[in-house]
């Protein structure tokens, strides 16, 4: 990915007393990422469309990147993987416009804002590249995570019915979420939350 914001990485980030640093994954963040999805809840990994406590998915991730297909970007804290956010658009789909967005935060870095702080680093990195609308695909019954979503203008699309089946052979339910770009600045720049220059 090049463009806009792409040189202000790594970055550091400050949340809740803990230090982190956002940078882009790469080759070489198999190992660390394997450990962060190992210890995720595994009803967290349901809205992700494949395994990632897999290393043959992590090896296949770390080649979409490198063709340029997905941009993920990882919080650290220290050498650990803390969360990681990641941007699926395919430019010669139906939908170029549109963007995927996947934010996975480790249990013990939830409720210091890192979730709402990935989903925002990684939207601007979608809108600088062209994004005019953004989807986030969730379990209904995570409600923290459609909240933070919905507190930052992203609305219910659409629910789709025993869409996903958990390792136990159980099927869950699947909200979409999505944000209108254009929408969501015009009505940021009409409550003053963002300048009208960005709008």
């Amino acid at each position: 990915m090049s463009g806009a914001g792409v040189d202000s990485y790594p970055r550091a980030l400050a949340l809740g007393g803990a230090e982190f640093e956002i940078r882009f994954m790469r080759a070489g963040d198999e190992a660390a990422l394997l450990a962060f999805a190992r210890e995720l809840p595994p009803h967290d990994l349901l809205f992700l469309p494949r395994d990632i406590t897999h290393p043959k998915v992590l090896a296949a991730w770390i080649r979409e990147i490198e063709r340029g297909a997905m941009t993920t970007l990882l919080a650290f804290r220290g050498d650990d993987v803390a969360g990681c956010a990641t941007i699926v658009r395919d430019p010669l789909s139906w939908s170029p416009h549109v963007a995927e967005l996947r934010v996975v935060v480790a249990t013990a870095a939830r409720g210091l804002g890192l979730g709402r702080a990935l989903s925002a680093n990684a939207g601007e990195l979608a809108v600088a590249t062209g994004t005019e609308k953004i989807v986030a695909h969730m379990t209904p019954d995570q409600i923290g995570a459609v909240t933070v979503f919905e507190t930052m203008g992203y609305r219910a699309e659409a629910l789709l019915r025993d869409h996903v089946k958990d390792a136990g052979g159980v099927k869950h339910d699947l909200v979409i979420l999505s944000l209108d770009v254009d929408a969501f600045r015009t009505r940021a720049a009409a409550y003053g939350l963002i300048s009208e220059e960005l709008a």
